[in-house]
């Protein structure tokens, strides 16, 4: 705090910044200005300042998480087991089966999207399918370097009849 008062360093708790004084020898520019002056040959000194603040959290620090472990393994066994009931989606009246090509992907995509699906195989959490129906892939960075694998629905939620029905149940009874 000390810091903060000698050097008159300004708090903005709502915009979440730190506001440093100008001193009357600095001069305070925008990005696209300081890029201007060096495509000029301006020689200059540019300094950003930012602070990342990671909040790390454990499962098992959960409340709900520690009062219900067994719904909560650590690695899930696989596919549902086969049911009475078949789900099923509702689609509108005409609609086809809709497949989508997939995105391009970098060599290095490629690879991790292969690592992927490999491993979601060999857990069983996916199956190899021959539907006609089909919704391209891509990967999506992570805040810890690694990749999300992200299935792009969309198409298929353009068909898709809404069930409204669990809504209505939840408003009728009073829980929403």
């Amino acid at each position: 705090m000390d810091w903060l008062y000698v050097n008159r360093i300004l708090i903005d708790c709502a915009n979440r910044r730190l506001i440093f004084p100008q001193e009357e020898d600095e001069l305070l520019i925008s990005a696209s200005q300081a890029e201007s002056l060096l495509r000029d040959g301006a020689e200059c000194c540019l300094l950003l300042a930012a602070l990342s603040v990671e909040i790390e959290r454990a499962i098992s620090k959960i409340e709900v998480v520690r009062d219900f472990a067994e719904v909560f393994p650590d690695e899930v066994p696989g596919l549902p087991p086969t049911r009475e009931m078949e789900f099923s989606i509702d689609l509108v009246l005409g609609a086809g089966p809709v497949s989508v090509a997939s995105y391009r992907m970098a060599p290095a995509e490629l690879v991790e999207l292969k690592g992927q699906l490999e491993d979601l195989l060999e857990k069983q959490l996916v199956r190899p399918s021959v539907s006609p129906w089909g919704a391209p892939v891509l990967l999506v960075k992570k805040k810890d370097g690694g990749s999300r694998l992200c299935v792009d629905y969309r198409q298929l939620n353009k068909l898709t009849i809404k069930n409204y029905y669990n809504y209505l149940f939840l408003f009728n009874h009073g829980i929403i």
